[in-house]
């Protein structure tokens, strides 16, 4: 499972570490939960917030860099 959270400042990113200060949910890692239309109605669901389809994908590639 992999953390999303959202930030004081309405940001939403990819918590690697777990231990991000903020409201999180968690994304499985199952390929159909990654899918990135489902992955962003599930966090603005969770967060209260809206995001751009694909933006949390990109965020979480270039973490593991």
């Amino acid at each position: 499972m992999t953390r999303v959270v959202r930030a004081a400042d309405g940001s939403v990113t990819v918590d690697p570490t777990g231990k991000a200060a903020g409201r999180g949910t968690y994304v499985c890692d199952d390929p159909s939960c990654r899918e990135p239309t489902r992955m962003a109605e599930a966090v603005k669901r969770a967060l209260e917030v809206a995001i751009v389809p694909g933006v949390l994908e990109l965020e979480e590639k270039h973490a593991a860099t």
